[in-house]
């Protein structure tokens, strides 16, 4: 849609006017633009890195135009403002169309898909408009910060710490006190004589660019003074003016520059808006550049974290920061998509006004490939690696993992700065959510290679973390869509005891990746031993290799058949045949755990299973084959950590809770093995499965002494309720209570309620009666004539004695 604007020609996208940012007279229902509260804006909590180099885009800035004038009401709540020319003269709102509520629109830019050694995405992702005040996938409530009129954002006093003066040349302190007489802060630096400033340039009234009235200082961050202003063009809305904090700084200079070029490019919801780039001479003369921005109203997330700290001296619940975390992975990767990096990522650059969340500082935005211009970033949350290769992906995804931590726990500080993550042997928070600490280490791993390949990978993982943590804290399943993983192939360890040919038929497979050249080769093949399969794609592999990137996924696929007809030697030499082409990636240790389950080398296929854990600490199905390895071992305590987690998290993983029930009737906890096949649903395939498994529990293995009447009438409640398509297995499962029930009777026990146990008076003669009962409908059901005999003579044993 083209402005309506008289001389305007630009484009109406998200309900505004990408050019004079103007709502168009509405034929429907617009979004109101949000951002009324104050501005709470980054400090820099340590010197700026050192700097380093990568040259940005260069694009002409977009300016503002006057809208229409309307002189009305606001409508923003606790405003008494009016609207003048399209804004609210006081909170700086666009008035909401007649007859609607204002509402924000929430967009998620794309991200990048780059390549990485463990991970393969095969997909795109787009996420879901959330939820008015529910953030993190629509999972989380987020406190709402309450929108404060601007002004009250202006400092009294506006001076930079001296704590915080450093050299821009040589990182050396500044302007620092001496002998009980403050600092200067304007001079020389004492170590290599570059200039020094920390005073405001602007001061209230003074007009920037023939356009922009400061109204007084806000904050300062790392890379300059932050000003209130209003813009005397467009209505007097307010904006913000940001300088250079030193102005002998050439670098910081030059980065001024830099955005100057290349930010009108960004165009996002969860991105600070820049409306122009002014200069103004200073009381030296001197030009100074200023960038205009949106005014962003609310509070920082380094606040947010403060104010948590001085009410309850604690961190952020983990689902809260997480939230916070997912909101913002959208905005990076659209700059990843443009080529751009935001090299700053901390909680003092994140703003949240009422439920909306915005990056508000781009002062340290360079293009990926800019090998000249400084790099700004703060220590403790720099990837200790961009001095040798500039910013990329890797280390964006760093700084995330590093802002995560600083968010929900205490981090060591090493020389004044945040220092090594915790372990969980320190960190009882990373004990109890162990998905959580494997996605910080993979997101801070020393090798960037390691890391996260892109923001989309970041978000479906951190999605499946949430997903985890939060069934933990209340014990509610939240199940998702997985990027990686089909659902499960069959539920292993049901009725018989679990084998590792039936843990590898029931694990769920790896994805296709829709872009493989053989991917509609394999949709329309099939077969399943791998001769038959490579008889199959013997003429597709021509069409498929020729003029085209050779496959992937049908190797892959002849992997999964040798496993399937339980062939590991084949799998393995098919796995070693790809290895080259596929280094490091996580779906050939996902395959070559298999093959070590099926040769018999448990710790083997752990280490695999462990190590695409690493990879994708989202996932349900590597800890699920981990639960299973754990159980085959010996392991209790690990399989009934892993099974707990999976089945909690998502209950179509079946498997998990049976496999979860079977570990804990092992260690003599028949009633939390109960518990969980409880848990079932009545809806379920395998309810009736689960119930069965559940009477087991009660009474398998139970010495006489430990059965009294409430487990035995408890287990014949069970019975009763069963709805057995099989009168056979309704015999089976009426036997295992009454052969209990005659041991307890036997062993002197004595009923002390006279209902009846499944339908026979609880003594001596109504149980042997019920027994014989039993036989002999097993006996009419066998089809085998010895064993229907057998059955009988049974029968005939059991009865009870007459005197007739």
């Amino acid at each position: 849609m083209t402005c309506t604007e008289p001389g305007c020609d630009g484009a109406v996208e998200d309900g505004y006017c990408t050019v004079c940012g103007t709502a168009p007279a509405a034929t429907a229902p617009k979004a109101a633009p949000t951002s009324t509260a104050p501005m709470t804006a980054p400090t820099s909590t340590a010197p700026k890195a050192a700097p380093e180099t990568t040259a940005p885009k260069t694009t002409a800035p977009k300016t503002t135009e006057s809208p229409a004038a309307r002189t009305d009401a606001c409508a923003e709540p606790g405003c008494d403002g009016t609207i003048s020319g399209g804004y609210c003269d006081t909170c700086g709102t666009a008035p909401a169309a007649a007859g609607t509520a204002t509402a924000s629109a929430r967009t998620t830019g794309p991200g990048t898909r780059g390549s990485a050694r463990s991970v393969r995405t095969g997909r795109s992702t787009s996420s879901k408009p959330s939820a008015r005040g529910r953030l993190g996938a629509g999972l989380v409530d987020v406190p709402r910060v309450p929108r404060i009129h601007p002004s009250s954002a202006i400092l009294a006093d506006p001076m930079v710490a001296e704590s915080k003066r450093f050299c821009g040349a040589c990182e050396r302190p500044v302007g620092r006190g001496r002998e009980g007489a403050p600092g200067r802060t304007e001079g020389f630096c004492p170590n290599c004589g570059t200039r020094f400033s920390f005073a405001p340039k602007l001061s209230a009234g003074d007009l920037v660019g023939g356009q922009y009235e400061v109204v007084g200082c806000l904050a300062h961050g790392g890379l300059g003074w932050i000003y209130l202003a209003t813009d005397r063009n467009v209505g007097n809305r307010w904006v913000v003016l940001k300088g250079l904090l030193n102005s002998g700084d050439l670098d910081a200079m030059a980065a001024a520059v830099a955005e100057k070029r290349f930010l009108a490019e960004v165009e996002h919801p969860s991105i600070v808006k820049i409306f122009n780039f002014v200069e103004h001479a200073g009381p030296d003369g001197v030009a100074v550049g200023y960038i205009v921005m949106e005014f962003v109203g609310g509070t920082s997330l380094k606040q947010i974290l403060r104010n948590r700290r001085d009410t309850d001296g604690g961190y952020l619940p983990v689902p809260q920061a997480i939230a916070y975390i997912l909101e913002m992975l959208p905005a990076l990767g659209h700059l990843h998509s443009l080529g751009l990096a935001y090299c700053d990522f901390k909680p003092d650059n994140v703003m949240q006004t009422d439920e909306q969340l915005k990056l508000i500082d781009l002062g340290a935005v360079i293009a990926m490939d800019d090998q000249d211009s400084a790099i700004y970033g703060t220590i403790g949350y720099q990837a200790p690696e961009i001095a040798a290769t500039g910013p990329t992906v890797a280390t964006e995804v760093y700084s995330v993992g590093r802002t995560l931590a600083v968010l929900i726990m205490h981090i060591p500080q090493e020389g004044g700065h945040f220092g090594a993550l915790p372990g969980p042997d320190a960190e009882p928070l990373l004990a109890r959510y162990d998905s959580l600490y494997r996605f910080l280490l993979r997101a801070t791993d020393d090798d960037p290679e390691s890391r996260f390949a892109s923001m989309e990978e970041v978000t479906d993982q951190l999605t499946g973390v949430l997903r985890e943590v939060l069934s933990a804290d209340d014990g509610s399943p939240r199940p998702g869509m997985s990027a990686y993983f089909g659902p499960p192939r069959a539920v292993f360890g049901v009725a018989a005891a679990m084998k590792p040919e039936a843990v590898v038929a029931g694990l769920p497979v790896p994805l296709v990746d829709a872009s493989d050249s053989g991917a509609a080769l394999l949709a329309t093949t099939a077969g399943t031993t791998p001769e038959e399969l490579e008889r199959a794609f013997a003429d597709g592999l021509r069409s498929v290799v020729t003029g085209r990137a050779e496959s992937v996924e049908i190797p892959l696929r002849l992997v999964r058949a040798a496993l399937d007809v339980g062939d590991p030697a084949q799998a393995e030499r098919r796995l070693t045949e790809l290895a080259d082409r596929l280094p490091g990636d996580w779906r050939l240790a996902w395959y070559r755990a298999q093959a070590g389950l099926l040769a018999g080398d448990l710790a083997a296929a752990r280490a695999e299973f462990e190590a695409v854990y690493a990879a994708l600490p989202g996932e349900p199905a590597p800890k699920l084959a981990l639960a299973a390895v754990a159980e085959l071992a010996g392991d209790g305590p690990g399989a009934a950590r892993y099974y707990d987690t999976v089945w909690r998290t998502d209950r179509a993983f079946a498997a998990a809770v049976f496999g979860l029930a079977r570990v804990r009737r092992g260690a003599g906890d028949r009633d939390g093995a109960v518990a969980a096949l409880d848990q079932v649903d009545r809806s379920s395939s395998l309810y009736t499965e689960a119930r069965v498994a559940a009477v087991d529990a009660l009474l398998a293995e139970r010495a006489v002494a430990e059965l009294n009447e409430s487990v035995l009438r408890d287990a014949g409640r069970r019975v009763d309720a069963l709805a057995l398509d099989s009168k056979r297995r309704g015999a089976e499962v009426r036997m295992r209570v009454l052969d209990a029930a005659l041991a307890w009777l036997s062993g002197g026990g004595a009923a002390t309620n006279h209902a009846p146990l499944l339908g026979v008076s609880l003594d001596h003669a109504g149980v042997r009666a019920g027994l014989e009962r039993c036989f002999r409908d097993l006996a009419r059901e066998s089809d085998d004539m010895w064993a229907r005999f057998e059955l009988v003579d049974r029968a005939n044993a059991i009865r009870p004695r007459t005197t007739l």
